[in-house]
């Protein structure tokens, strides 16, 4: 009877644990912004910088969503070894691009004003970019991948309207289909990029 007390007083203080542990979107959003102008504002070299912002990048956003999604319907023609190939690039390709773009500002203030549920699975944070002497502020909105309420990860910005996953997903397409979907090709575009 004891033990059973005992398992029963467990379960529902792990019930209570999960919940204490979901992390609100908006609050993940400004602590990972927090921690990129944390990075940024270091008097560190740019390699360094490129180096913590892809660790912050791993953390955070879902990269094998966000890769899936950009290779679009191509993904259906792939076989197993063609899909580890092309998120091991994908992966590479996307650490380089963002931490590369993100290492260029110097401390950039970033405020998160809201957040608009969706769904179960998805909520919209938006925040802006504040305004500095050498650049207007900037509407940013975050979409939030939120299946799993204890690690919320990002799977896509919206800067001024534009979504960054789509501008991504037209482009592979592009590629694709000016050389009548050989995917190896994709693959080549992708390597060059992240070694150069």
């Amino acid at each position: 009877m004891k033990i059973k007390k005992i398992i029963l007083i467990l379960l529902l203080l792990n019930l209570n644990f999960g919940n204490v542990y979901s992390i609100q979107p908006d609050v993940f959003v400004q602590s990972t912004v927090n921690r990129a102008s944390e990075v940024l504002s270091k008097n560190i070299s740019k390699e360094e910088k490129i180096i913590q912002l892809k660790i912050i990048a791993k953390d955070t956003v879902d990269i094998k969503g966000v890769g899936y999604y950009s290779i679009g319907s191509a993904r259906k023609n792939l076989d197993e070894n063609q899909k580890k190939k092309y998120l091991s690039l994908f992966e590479k390709y996307f650490l380089k691009s963002f931490s590369s773009r993100l290492s260029e500002y110097t401390n950039p203030k970033i405020e998160v004003q809201g957040k608009e549920v969706i769904n179960k699975n998805y909520t919209i944070v938006n925040s802006l970019l504040i305004a500095t002497s050498e650049r207007p502020e900037v509407k940013i909105d975050w979409r939030v991948y939120t299946k799993n309420p204890e690690n919320p990860l990002i799977r896509d910005l919206i800067i001024e309207g534009l979504s960054l996953a789509r501008t991504q997903k037209e482009e592979f397409a592009s590629i694709l289909n000016s050389n009548n979907g050989d995917i190896k090709v994709l693959f080549e575009t992708l390597k060059k990029f992240a070694e150069n």
